[in-house]
């Protein structure tokens, strides 16, 4: 299913990327030239475009665009390896660079880019930055419960009170680092029997997004859901404020439930333009790139200090994410598709 700002499944296969690239260099001997990027697109694709055309205008550097799903597409990239067309790898969650980081696929990033975003939100490695944060949340439906009717923690989703009430999209990568987290807390066990308890309770309401679970609990189809802040704000850009019936609920502070996640881009080891490619993430994480994405419907939060977030969201030092170190915690996303597929959610 494809979003106007967001694709579900890989948008392109590896010979086609291949020879896309192999075009593009026809008048170099079969290498692109300097002034080109491929672009592998895990993030929004509507700001993704409005980044990479700030970035083409300023630079002269022309870039190619392949959106997909960023698990599929860092896929890609290891079967690809060092024959890789691709550039540089943008992604909506860090465990998907973490993957690539750790089988050595990801190049160091300039130390100035790093040092212009908080380092706890790039690689601890150096090989990938922090570009955006987003926040886990609860999605509840204002026409069947009351905010003093909501669950404090994550944990509390398996309780038999909410089935027949909750809805899940377990196959989107934002619900593996609740997953992830969860395990970390409580062990893998617990997470494995929570995971068997909001499937139960979710029954029939599995959904393929969440931007489909968004809407089914702001139109009263199901009560609750579990997503990121910014589903929820884009469906009110979308329908208007007065169309709403929806609103969010954020868990205790430091619940296992309330992640900050950190979306990032990569240069991948085998690209032969890696002047260019450090040129990009440099766009990405400067003050005229962190605008764009402030100002358009991401309604995520810039990281780079001094760049105020969308005004409809409340300010990042307001909220109370689980304090623990996020990207080590997350990491490669493994143990979460692991519990996935032992729940057969995955």
């Amino acid at each position: 299913m494809r979003k106007a700002w967001r694709v579900i499944g890989l948008a392109v296969t590896a010979g086609m990327l291949t020879a896309s690239v192999a075009a593009c260099g026809a008048s170099s001997g079969g290498d692109a030239p300097a002034n080109r990027l491929v672009l592998y697109n895990g993030q929004h694709e509507q700001t993704t475009q409005a980044l990479v055309s700030a970035f083409e205008k300023q630079t002269g550097i022309q870039v190619t665009v392949r959106n997909g799903d960023e698990d599929q597409l860092a896929e890609q990239i290891m079967q690809e390896g060092s024959r890789s067309p691709g550039d540089v790898f943008y992604t909506e969650n860090s465990p998907a660079l973490m993957k690539l980081a750790g089988q050595h696929l990801l190049a160091p990033v300039d130390k100035a880019t790093l040092a212009a975003v908080p380092s706890a939100d790039s690689s601890p490695a150096g090989n990938w930055v922090g570009v955006t944060a987003r926040i886990s949340a609860l999605v509840y439906n204002t026409n069947a419960l009351k905010p003093s009717q909501l669950p404090t923690s994550v944990m509390d989703l398996a309780n038999p009170k909410w089935a027949g009430k909750l809805g899940i999209a377990p196959g989107e990568t934002d619900f593996q680092p609740i997953i992830t987290s969860i395990a970390d807390t409580h062990g893998s066990a617990a997470a494995l029997a929570w995971l068997k308890g909001v499937k139960a309770n979710a029954g029939s309401h599995i959904y393929p997004d969440n931007e489909t679970l968004t809407s089914e609990v702001n139109s009263g189809q199901v009560e609750i859901g579990l997503i990121n802040h910014y589903y929820w704000y884009r469906l009110r850009a979308g329908l208007g404020a007065g169309a709403m019936h929806s609103a969010l609920h954020y868990f205790a502070p430091g619940d296992p439930g309330y992640v900050l996640n950190v979306s990032g881009a990569g240069i991948l080891a085998s690209s032969t333009h890696q002047a260019a490619a450090q040129k990009f993430l440099a766009f990405l994480i400067s003050a005229p790139g962190q605008r764009i994405i402030a100002q358009s419907d991401s309604f995520e939060y810039p990281l780079r200090p001094g760049v105020a977030a969308n005004s409809q969201l409340p300010p990042l030092s307001s909220l109370h994410p689980d304090p623990a170190d996020t990207i080590a915690k997350l990491g490669d996303g493994s143990t979460a598709l692991q519990l996935l597929q032992q729940a057969q959610l995955g």
